[in-house]
């Protein structure tokens, strides 16, 4: 029986959080973490699945029968990890119905090298995976499925830094040279707290706000630093782009809450409020944030693909 093997990248974003929903031009870029899928022919007209996380620990595995994932039958004795892998499994499905129809089950395994709890893309991964398996189209999986924007999934499938926009609700993006000087400036810091980015976009979504000329800021600050080659510039803008976005989310940016004695420029990355926080700084800042009880500091080239 051959298994078949899988891998798709995680993500990080560094400009345009929450806008890229509305068309900004967002600066994304692939981490070097990222989740495999291996897939073995079974028997039992059922899937046998099983998730791993970064650590070897199990933590989802149960059985999928393939008429579940057909009726797209959910049900409250379910985890909702398996009410949306069902979701997942039956959207797939639409998009192409040979893996079950011409099948007789499987062994399904992912397997995280990020702790899951990171946030780097645990869901974007495993839809980029499951469609490169069934050569399906990922951005129409994940709409009908997650949602979101998108720049996950194109980070899963690029091995490079990209600028990613929505037109029409239809994805682009286009690989580009992002490759600061600076970078030993940078580091990236896990805040103790998994972010859910489905919440954040659905919190974000009932704010009234008119982000035309917001985006025109934000649009503007991408491509800055995009060919930005002095650090200090690069932590301007990323600044700027916090007093704008803390506007407009009407919440106070992470540095005010939880660091305001940094000596830098500290940017919130995806949603805010967990996950991943960008420091720029002069001195290596782990110290500072270890004393801060932050243990989880990665440096630019740790991190980025």
């Amino acid at each position: 029986m051959e298994t078949q093997k899988f891998y798709s990248n995680g993500k990080l974003l560094f400009t345009g959080e929450y806008l890229v929903l509305d068309g900004a031009k967002a600066l994304a870029v692939p981490t070097k973490y990222g989740q495999t899928l291996e897939i073995t022919p079974a028997a039992g007209k059922q899937i046998q699945w099983t998730s791993y996380d970064a650590d070897k620990s199990i933590w989802f595995q149960d059985t999928i029968i393939f008429e579940d994932i057909i009726q797209k039958n959910k049900s409250d004795d379910y985890s909702n990890v398996k009410n949306k892998l069902i979701e997942i499994l039956h959207q797939a499905y639409k998009q192409n119905p040979d893996y079950i129809n011409k099948a007789t089950g499987y062994f399904i395994e992912t397997h995280l090298t990020f702790p899951r709890i990171w946030g780097l893309g645990t869901s974007s991964t495993l839809i980029n995976n499951i469609a490169q398996w069934l050569k399906i189209d990922a951005f129409e999986l994940l709409r009908e499925s997650f949602g979101g924007s998108g720049y996950d999934v194109a980070c899963a499938q690029t091995d490079s830094p990209i600028i990613y926009h929505l037109v029409n609700n239809e994805p682009h993006f286009k690989k580009v040279n992002f490759n600061p000087p600076f970078k030993e400036n940078i580091h990236f810091v896990y805040l103790n707290k998994k972010q859910s980015s489905t919440a954040a976009i659905a919190h974000y979504f009932s704010k009234e706000h008119s982000t035309d000329k917001t985006i025109a800021k934000i649009n503007k600050i991408t491509y800055e630093a995009l060919d930005c080659q002095d650090g200090r510039d690069f932590a301007h803008l990323m600044e700027k782009h916090q007093v704008l976005m803390s506007d407009i989310l009407e919440t106070e940016t992470v540095r005010e809450k939880l660091f305001p004695d940094f000596k830098g420029v500290i940017k919130s990355l995806g949603a805010w409020g967990g996950d991943f926080v960008m420091a720029i700084s002069k001195e290596d800042p782990t110290d500072y944030f270890h004393s801060k009880g932050f243990n989880t500091v990665l440096n630019y080239n740790e991190m980025v693909l």
